[in-house]
């Protein structure tokens, strides 16, 4: 029987938005700190992609358990 929301497995869905979220900030972090220890100075463009995969990877480490491990299965 599917759900409301079709046949979703919540827990892959929670658990692979969380490692998404982990992976970009780390890629943006990573990156930020790269840059600065070599002390190249990045284009604005590029810094402002790091710095929006730091904020994007923190917003979904900490909404994907929410939405896709409590919000979403209680709503079925």
């Amino acid at each position: 029987m599917t759900g409301r929301y079709g046949d979703l497995d919540y827990p892959t869905w929670a658990k692979r938005g969380t490692l998404l979220g982990v992976g970009l900030f780390v890629v943006g972090a990573l990156g930020e700190l790269t840059a600065s220890a070599v002390g190249l100075q990045l284009p604005a463009w590029e810094a402002a992609l790091l710095f929006d995969a730091e904020v994007i990877g923190v917003l979904l480490f900490l909404l994907s358990p929410l939405v896709f491990g409590l919000l979403l299965p209680l709503t079925e």
